[in-house]
């Protein structure tokens, strides 16, 4: 059995203890927290609940241990710190802030002898993989990512630690014309605005300055600078009401040529629609905290991405079996 450990207990840690619950090969070991451990209650029986500041004391009782913080924040910090004691697996989806967080968990893991993975989900995460299939299988040609209608964890997390800000939620919105014309194999030079909108719905503390959070919110870089956001005032009653739900999806869409002369044309395309964004999220991450150990376990240290990892490792069916079934 893996035994995993879950870092923080929002939706996304909810939604990695629900997916361990579907197989068999792993167990939840602990949960950890930055609150009263006392008062969270979670899914699973007899599992325990300690408190995040004494996490590097049951570094013996777990294999992996999957982090669940924000990318704005947290994650930074917590995956190279926790590198030193752990095997570990993190969602960072900053994409800009890639090669800077993985150098630095490539030296903490490498020099404590673990395994990291970081930015693990579905983008960055499975749309990544499905980017790198595409284009060396077209290398004449151009991507195209649309991300939504949906809502982004990370974004959500972003705006909701605005100053002034009680709670908010993110969408993000594909264009359809943008993505009509790409599906026609037109290939159109979009800019990143070109292809989505953004979509704030926030509730304001009492008494805050509504356009400094605007401001703030629009300009904030590698979240919203880049988009036409438009960002909504509303009251926590009608949040909850109308913006409860966590549903996100998107499109990887390679449009390239083949032949001699280029005279043929080809559409390659990966979709998902996801009723909620942090179990399928957590699904991808379990299975790449199957990965990990594998790793680990043949000797393998250092930080790695989806790229660097062989599919079969994803499985806890054996080689003969994956051969058999699904070759």
């Amino acid at each position: 059995m893996i035994r995993t450990g879950i870092m923080g207990y929002g939706n996304l840690g909810r939604g990695i203890e629900c997916a361990i619950r579907q197989n068999e090969d792993m167990e939840l070991k602990a949960v950890f927290t930055r609150r009263a451990p006392e008062a969270l209650q979670i899914l699973t029986q007899g599992v325990p609940v300690y408190s995040a500041g004494n996490v590097t004391k049951y570094k013996d009782d777990i294999d992996v241990l999957i982090l669940c913080g924000g990318s704005a924040a947290d994650l930074p910090e917590q995956t190279r710190e926790y590198a030193k004691y752990f095997n570990v697996v993190d969602s960072f989806d900053t994409h800009a802030k890639i090669p800077q967080h993985f150098e630095q968990v490539d030296k903490a893991a490498t020099e404590n002898g673990h395994i990291a993975v970081i930015s693990v989900g579905w983008d960055p995460g499975m749309f990544s993989l499905n980017r790198l299939y595409a284009n060396a299988i077209l290398p004449a040609g151009n991507d195209y990512t649309f991300w939504g209608k949906g809502v982004s964890q990370g974004h959500s997390d972003a705006i909701r630690r605005v100053e002034g800000v009680a709670d908010g939620k993110q969408y993000t919105i594909p264009s359809e014309k943008a993505l009509k014309a790409v599906r026609n194999g037109e290939n159109p030079q979009l800019s990143v605005r070109d292809k989505h909108t953004r979509e704030c719905f926030v509730v304001a503390e009492e008494g805050a300055d509504r356009n400094k959070i605007a401001e703030e919110i629009k300009t904030m870089p590698n979240y919203f600078s880049d988009y036409d956001t438009t960002v909504h005032f509303i009251t926590q009653d009608e949040l909850d009401k109308n913006h409860s739900g966590i549903p996100h999806g998107g499109f990887v869409i390679r449009s390239g040529k083949t032949g001699w002369n280029q005279e043929n044309s080809h559409v390659i395309e990966y979709s998902l629609k996801l009723d909620s964004n942090p179990e399928f999220t957590a699904s991808v991450i379990v299975a790449y905290a199957r990965a990990a150990f594998r790793m680990r376990s043949e000797g393998m240290t250092g930080c790695k991405t989806v790229f660097d990892i062989a599919p079969a490792y994803l499985s806890p069916q054996s080689g003969e079996e994956l051969r058999r079934l699904l070759l």
